[in-house]
């Protein structure tokens, strides 16, 4: 009874990483990256269903933001379903520490789009596109 009884208790514990679904695919973009780069462009494979993140470098505490809304050339392909900064502080908010911006992105269908983000400073007219982000998604 007692060999059952663990038995059950390591299918359960070990089942669902067994049948979880395939790795989330995640773009991670550091600041040193864009201080080296100020155009940067990838490439992500995915699959229909499937979802993706793209983290960017961010310090709004400069007055530069990413686009709340990334540019997605055919979104019956590709669609954006969140968007979010993430202090790297966890909220003590530490004054000019970088952090990230993230977007998720599911696939919805076999094809290819490419998605662009901007990191300006809206309220200046000549700081536009200091950082630009494309990145085209392969969905298979």
């Amino acid at each position: 009874m007692r060999l059952k009884l663990i038995l059950v208790c390591a299918m359960v514990t070990i089942l669902p990483c067994l049948v979880a679904s395939s790795p989330q695919v995640s773009v991670d973009v550091p600041c040193d990256d864009f201080e080296k780069y100020q155009h940067i462009s990838k490439e992500v494979e995915v699959g229909v269903g499937d979802s993706f993140t793209v983290a960017l470098c961010s310090n709004p505490t400069t007055g530069f933001n990413w686009s709340e809304e990334a540019q997605i050339s055919d979104q019956t392909l590709l669609q954006q379903t969140d968007h979010k900064f993430v202090d790297p502080t966890g909220g003590i908010g530490c004054a000019g520490a970088a952090g990230k911006e993230m977007w998720t992105f599911k696939a919805l269908k076999k094809g290819t789009s490419s998605v662009s983000m901007e990191y300006s400073r809206p309220w200046e007219g000549d700081e536009k596109g200091a950082w630009t982000f494309n990145l085209t998604a392969v969905i298979q």
